[in-house]
């Protein structure tokens, strides 16, 4: 099985892939994507982004509008579902409660017209960790069990593509990291190719190879996820992946591999691999993590520039204190500091000096919607 996902030739190739409904409403808007094969992929995004539309043509249950399918060089635009080398796992399991798990499992086996079916029954059991199940009802699982059936159900047709839509979202949070893990392990084993579809930026950069944010039926940015968090290219990512301080500035030019933006009266720069702006206005954005703070005086671990402002909140989160600081000019920027022990929590109303290290903060074009993907958090 992963010998033939290793073939780079099994790619999963969607191309000018379209989806419109006869109210007009456009779903997906002509998308380009080669997802390599063998590799975890994961479509992110808010809910109405065209993620789960995407899964669903890919699956054989929507109609693409235009565009094609292919794995490798096979066409399965609009091939039946059943004749896709295609898997889906939903988020409600669909699992049969008259059946055993054994049976469950076999069902799409038996259906070919297998007859002998234990052998790889046993083994997907034991790769799902649900051996000791084998002979119970669905009724009898936990959560987490149910989920880990409909996996080893999928699997067991040998699947090129395993298509993953939102599996997690009916499991509580502690579950949902643990079998965060699990799938990714799975995943390693079989080597099949996972195009996971979510609209929780946690699962997705915590499984992942490859993210790709969707937002009103495209892509707006793909890469790891460590680059995406890193280095978003626009403002709807920088919101949608985490928090994000943006605050204007006027860019002042090019100097070497940096850019010189005056930020409220302060130049800052920029590393350019991380300036998604070149002229005009624009947005900094540092990460709340990256922002460091003192309290006025005191001495800051970072070199330039230091920005003065008044903590209005602090919150302890166990791992981390929030704080909430209003600068000079009058913006309300955050700050999320480990709590080492270092020191205490500084109390609301104390004066502090704000800086981060040039490295981490990116630049975004001015012309973007500074609270793009925020209200999706």
């Amino acid at each position: 099985m992963s010998s033939m996902a290793s073939e780079a030739s099994r790619d999963l190739q969607l191309t000018a892939l379209h989806k419109e409904y006869p109210n007009g409403f456009v779903a997906v808007k002509s998308l380009d994507l080669v997802i390599p094969a063998g590799s975890f992929f994961a479509l992110l995004g808010p809910s109405g982004c065209g993620k789960t539309t995407t899964l669903r043509m890919v699956a054989g249950l929507e109609e693409p509008t235009a565009g094609t399918i292919m794995i490798g060089k096979q066409d399965i635009t609009h091939d039946k579902p059943y004749r896709r080398p295609v898997n889906t796992v939903f988020q409600n399991y669909a699992l049969f409660p008259h059946l055993s798990i054994s049976e469950n499992v076999a069902f799409g086996l038996k259906r070919r017209g297998q007859k002998e079916t234990s052998q790889q029954v046993k083994e997907m059991l034991e790769l799902t960790e649900l051996s000791e199940q084998a002979q119970k009802r669905p009724a009898q699982l936990s959560g987490g069990q149910q989920q880990r059936v409909a996996l080893a159900r999928a699997l067991i047709n040998r699947p090129e593509v395993l298509l993953l839509d939102e599996p997690l979202g009916a499991l509580d949070l502690k579950l949902r990291r643990a079998m965060q893990i699990e799938l990714k392990q799975i995943q390693n084993e079989v080597g099949i190719t996972f195009v996971h579809v979510t609209h929780d930026q946690e699962e997705a950069m915590t499984m992942a190879d490859t993210v790709a944010v969707m937002n009103q039926g495209r892509i707006e940015q793909m890469g790891a996820p460590a680059d995406l968090y890193e280095n978003p290219a626009t403002t709807f990512v920088a919101n949608f992946l985490g928090q994000s301080n943006l605050i204007r500035g006027t860019i002042v030019g090019k100097e070497g591999d940096v850019v010189k933006v005056n930020m409220q009266g302060t130049v800052v720069s920029i590393p350019a691999g991380r300036s998604h702006a070149t002229s005009g206005d624009g947005w900094v954005g540092i990460r709340p993590e990256k922002v460091l703070i003192a309290p006025h005086g005191e001495p800051i671990d970072a070199p330039g520039n230091h920005m003065s402002g008044v903590v209005i909140d602090s919150s302890f989160m166990g791992v981390s204190t929030q704080y909430l600081i209003k600068m000079s000019w009058g913006q309300e920027m955050m700050c999320h500091e480990q709590n080492t022990g270092r020191r205490g929590v500084i109390p609301p109303g104390t004066a502090v000096d704000v800086s981060w290290r040039p490295e981490f903060a990116f630049l975004l074009d001015a012309a973007q919607d500074v609270d793009a993907g925020r209200e999706e958090d």
